[in-house]
C-alpha cells in the first residue's frame, strides 16, 4: 500500500491579547485542498527553536513544504501584524527543505519569503489587497484573489515569473533547478476550488486531482 504523503504548512501567528497569547493558526480550506488531492496536511509550528528545525523535519517525515500566506515579514517598512519567530522559524525551514530536496510551494507572504530567500526584493504595491483580478498564468488567463500589499520588485537567483498580473507585477514564479513554485493568491480561498491551482499541487508535489 503507498504511504500518504504528509505536506507541511506554516502557520500565521495571531495575537491574543487578552489571553496573553501568541497562537498558530491555520485555515481549515487547506485540509480540504490537501485531501482533495489524496495527502495529510501537517501543521508547523513557528516556536521551535531554530537550532532543532532540522531534526523537527526528521521526525515528521514530510514530502514538501508549503509556506502559507498571513503575517508581513518584519523587516518591511509599515509591516501589518509581523511575527519575527514566524521569520526565523520559515528562513530556517526553507534552508532545510532545500538542503533535502522537499518540493516547496509558497503563497503570498510565502512566495515573498521564497523571493527574499534567494536574494531578491519585495515592493509595496497598491491595488492587490482584497480584490480579484486577472492574470497570465502560463499563457491561460485566470482570475484570482489577492490579498498582498507587498509585491515582487526583483526576482531572486534562479527565479522564472510565470504569471504576471494586467498592471504587469510578478503574480507567480517557479526556480529553474529547484522544485519550488510561488503564487500570490491563495488556492485555498477559492470556491470551488481552481483545477489549475489543484494541476500545480499534484504536479508539484506527486499526486493527480480527484473529484
Amino acid at each position: 500500500m503507498m504511504k500518504t504523503k504528509r505536506i507541511g504548512l506554516t502557520q500565521r501567528v495571531e495575537i491574543i491579547p487578552d489571553y496573553g497569547e501568541r497562537r498558530d493558526a491555520l485555515d481549515q480550506n487547506w485540509t480540504r485542498l490537501l485531501r482533495k488531492l489524496g495527502f495529510a496536511p501537517v501543521p508547523l509550528m513557528n516556536a521551535i527553536p531554530s537550532n532543532e528545525v532540522y531534526s523537527y523535519l526528521n521526525e515528521l517525515d514530510l514530502s514538501g513544504v508549503i509556506l502559507t500566506g498571513g503575517n508581513d515579514i518584519a523587516e518591511l517598512e509599515d509591516a501589518q501584524n509581523p511575527a519575527p519567530e514566524r521569520d526565523r522559524f520559515e528562513a530556517v525551514l526553507l534552508d532545510a527543505a532545500i538542503e533535502r530536496g522537499l518540493p516547496v510551494l509558497g503563497v503570498c507572504r510565502g512566495m515573498q519569503v521564497v523571493n527574499l530567500h534567494e536574494g531578491g526584493n519585495l515592493v509595496r504595491i497598491d491595488g492587490h489587497a482584497g480584490a480579484r483580478h486577472r492574470v497570465e498564468w502560463d499563457g491561460r488567463i485566470l482570475e484570482v484573489n489577492s490579498y498582498h500589499n507587498f509585491g515582487i520588485g526583483g526576482l531572486g537567483e534562479g527565479l522564472v515569473a510565470t504569471a504576471r498580473s494586467d498592471d504587469r507585477s510578478i503574480e507567480a514564479f517557479r526556480h529553474n533547478a529547484r522544485a519550488i513554485e510561488g503564487v500570490m493568491w491563495h488556492p485555498e480561498r477559492e470556491e470551488p476550488f481552481q483545477e489549475e491551482d489543484l494541476s500545480l499541487l499534484a504536479k508539484l508535489f506527486g499526486a493527480e486531482p480527484t473529484s
